[in-house]
């Protein structure tokens, strides 16, 4: 049996990533591993995060990930869909494409949030580089279009 590796982040784009891996797993009857990052929180004050405070932050965040991660495994299965979760920390890039080589996936599904190319040039693109070094294909799930907001119209 094949592997999709999903990874999530539990964003608004979680859901339309979780529906293409789903029917990829519908056509190719393959089994979908999600997979949710925790990410060190990132330190941005002169005071900083103590070791003890950095300990519950990261906790906290492992804690929320397994709860969302048996959600999303939960509703996954109701579609018939053979499913497992694994939760790591560290940085998503490098965790997915390790993740991807240990697992042996056959593909990744993951989404785009959509930054802009500015974004993408000072903090990186999750997406591009897991495309750029990713050991099988790549399905990229866009970001749902934004929705237009009518201009006021002065009288």
């Amino acid at each position: 049996m094949k592997t999709i590796l999903v990874p999530v982040d539990f964003s608004p784009a979680t859901r339309a990533v979780l529906s293409a891996a789903r029917k990829l797993a519908d056509v190719t009857g393959d089994r979908v591993v999600l997979l949710h990052v925790v990410e060190p929180p990132v330190i941005s004050t002169d005071y900083g995060l103590t070791l003890d405070m950095m300990h519950e932050t990261l906790v906290a965040f492992r804690k929320t990930g397994e709860q969302q991660l048996a959600h999303l495994e939960q509703e996954l299965a109701t579609h018939e869909v053979e499913v497992s979760s694994r939760q790591v920390d560290g940085y998503p890039s490098a965790q997915i494409l390790d993740q991807a080589r240990r697992l042996r996936a056959d593909y990744i599904v993951m989404g785009s949030h959509g930054h802009t190319a500015i974004y993408d040039l000072l903090v990186g693109s999750t997406a591009h580089t897991v495309l750029q070094n990713a050991p099988c294909p790549v399905l990229i799930v866009p970001p749902a279009p934004r929705k237009k907001t009518k201009k006021a119209v002065a009288k």
